[in-house]
């Protein structure tokens, strides 16, 4: 791969910041780094390969010369922008929910359906970080075993609502641990020691946003209007790493546990944790700071053995969730 010319939009975010690690990590072809953010962040300082690079403020002219811009700066941002960033040449990998759903946006997990980065115009939409890491734990099986019915119950960590949600989580428990009053800012409700369902607006079925889109990112990605999924997302005292019990109904043939086993075991991006002797499967703790996400509790849906199985999976909702899916997608560019 020649080296590119990146910027990222929103670098001082929590995303924005990962996103630098995962460049590093994954030795990414740079010829130059540019980071942009508000004009409250602008003269920050931060470190990229043991240099100091200062952070400017975006403006429509942030991204001359520019080949691939990681954006990370919210849909308001993303629209804004976007005519800019393809003005000039470049591609907007994008991790906000602006262009998920938009008919000739790629919607993009590269383990799954690479080949659709191929059809950009522009810009490429990085999926919601639990419909990522579902996926992760659905395609492995889906590509021997067509699925056809996903239950799935989330356990969504503070990352996925960015640095400020974190910082509440760690106040709220620290005041219920001294006993003392909270009164929640990021969050609707206080978040240590509690679960609540996931802060975006209920729609007139009673669902939220973050469970409609995973809903209708599932089909696209899967291009498949077949597959139907029923979600319940919860927002958990977690720091970072979304959990989630999905239950999978297949169309015709069920994998038994063995197989669903080895599918996971050589799935890339996947990483096998079944053991039962020891009770150890996957948990947000170990998968935090981890580019696989992690499988395990496969098990027969005793309700309905020759239909479905039940699997459990853990990710990193900074990294697969977020920016190491739209880094990986730049690769693929």
């Amino acid at each position: 791969m020649s080296a590119k010319k990146v910027v990222i939009a929103g670098a001082s975010g929590a995303v924005g910041v990962e996103f630098m690690s995962v460049l590093e990590k994954m030795d990414f072809p740079i010829a130059s780094l540019r980071l942009l953010a508000t004009k409250r962040s602008a003269g920050k300082k931060m470190k990229f390969r043991g240099e100091d690079i200062v952070v400017e403020e975006m403006t429509p002219t942030s991204f001359k010369g520019a080949d691939i811009a990681l954006f990370s700066a919210g849909s308001s941002v993303s629209r804004e922008y976007e005519k800019a960033v393809t003005d000039a040449g470049c591609v907007m990998v994008d991790n906000s929910s602006a262009f998920r759903m938009r008919e000739d946006t790629p919607l993009v997990v590269p383990e799954i359906n690479p080949e659709d980065a191929k059809k950009h115009h522009g810009v490429i939409a990085n999926p919601n970080c639990s419909t990522i890491i579902l996926l992760m734990g659905v395609y492995p099986l889906h590509r021997k075993f067509p699925v056809k019915r996903l239950i799935v119950s989330t356990y969504q960590a503070a990352s996925g609502a960015g640095w400020a949600a974190m910082e509440e989580l760690k106040d709220s428990t620290r005041a219920a641990l001294d006993d003392k009053p909270f009164v929640p800012q990021k969050m609707p409700y206080p978040y240590g020691f509690n679960l609540f369902s996931h802060n975006t607006a209920i729609d007139s079925m009673g669902y939220n946003e973050e469970e409609m889109k995973m809903v209708k990112e599932t089909k696209k990605i899967l291009h498949s209007d077949k597959i139907v999924v029923s979600p319940t997302c919860i927002r958990v005292p977690v720091l970072r790493a979304h959990a989630e019990s999905i239950n999978i109904e297949f169309e015709d043939k069920v994998p038994t546990e063995e197989e669903a086993r080895k599918l996971f075991a050589s799935f890339p991006g996947v990483r096998l944790i079944d053991d039962r002797e020891k009770n150890h499967f996957p948990m947000p703790l170990e998968a935090s700071g981890e580019f696989d996400c992690f499988v395990g509790r496969i098990r027969k849906d005793l309700s309905m053995p020759d239909k479905a199985l039940n699997v459990f999976i853990a990710g990193d909702q900074l990294l697969k969730g977020a920016a190491l899916n739209a880094v990986q997608i730049a690769a693929l560019l």
